[in-house]
């Protein structure tokens, strides 16, 4: 709606994972080079944390753009909220890229399955890369333990795949209580929210990738975006494409503390009605 008045190729604030629109802040930067190096040098497993639209999926969706072809194949799983006969069987099946005609395999013929894709994947050449997301939703099914076990799947002295476990801080103290999966992670990263700097840093850059070519967004009102925001890019991405909205309708030639201010203050309303 807003593209053309801003001179905007695209709508530079949408909660996408398009690579171009990935800004490397100090945090997200640090835990993409770990990432990286546990799965290049085929470690077992890895954990991602942080909280609520802070960037875990943007930053998941670069780390598997950039791997070399030989991480294959990359599974993805969101919705793990599953007891743990069906998780396993869907793991398989994802992997495996095939499905077997019984309703609910059981968990001995899912394993069987898993370790046997994996033993072929490792003879030729790959290695299997598997992204559990809301991984904090495991403890309550009671999958986080059955997941772990797909560690002990090894050849030629290394794992068959690397797990990344990507979910909130709660994850953190239920690893600590299960020694077992926690010492097979190689590295843990937690991202935190953006400082007033990088925040500034990011809505130019996201406002750049869109095709911008002169800054909409004063400093002042960026400073605005931040505290309200607190640095959480799912939050300034709502604040800001709002701005945009309302800039536009308004005819203004660019965004004002203002702007935000009323964008943020209509958004709290909403919430107590």
């Amino acid at each position: 709606m807003y593209q053309s008045y801003w001179q905007l190729s695209s709508r530079p604030f949408e909660n996408s994972c398009d690579s171009p629109f990935y800004y490397p802040s100090e945090s997200h930067h640090g835990a993409l080079l770990k990432l990286r190096y546990v799965v290049e040098n085929r470690r077992g497993g890895s954990l991602l944390a942080g909280g609520t639209g802070i960037g875990k999926t943007m930053l998941i969706q670069t780390l598997l753009q950039q791997l070399p072809e030989t991480c294959q194949p990359q599974v993805h799983i969101v919705f793990p909220q599953m007891p743990p006969d069906q998780l396993l069987a869907y793991v398989a099946t994802e992997l495996a890229g095939d499905s077997i005609n019984v309703n609910t395999p059981t968990i001995e013929s899912s394993v069987r399955r898993i370790q046997s894709f994996l033993e072929d994947n490792v003879t030729a050449g790959r290695h299997a890369i598997l992204v559990i997301d809301e991984a904090h939703l495991l403890a309550e099914t009671g999958a986080l333990e059955s997941i772990r076990l797909l560690l002990n799947f090894g050849f030629d002295n290394h794992p068959g795949l690397t797990l990344i476990l990507v979910g909130d801080p709660s994850l953190l103290p239920t690893l600590n209580r299960m020694p077992g999966l926690e010492e097979r992670l190689g590295v843990k990263c937690l991202l935190r929210p953006f400082q007033e700097e990088e925040t500034l840093s990011y809505i130019n850059h996201r406002l750049k990738a869109a095709g911008c070519a002169r800054p909409i967004f004063t400093t002042a009102a960026i400073e605005t975006v931040h505290r309200l925001s607190g640095g959480v890019a799912r939050k300034i991405n709502r604040l800001c494409d709002l701005a945009l909205l309302i800039g536009y309708a308004e005819e203004q030639t660019e965004i004002q503390p203002s702007h935000v201010e009323d964008v943020c203050e209509e958004l709290v309303a909403v919430q107590i009605d």
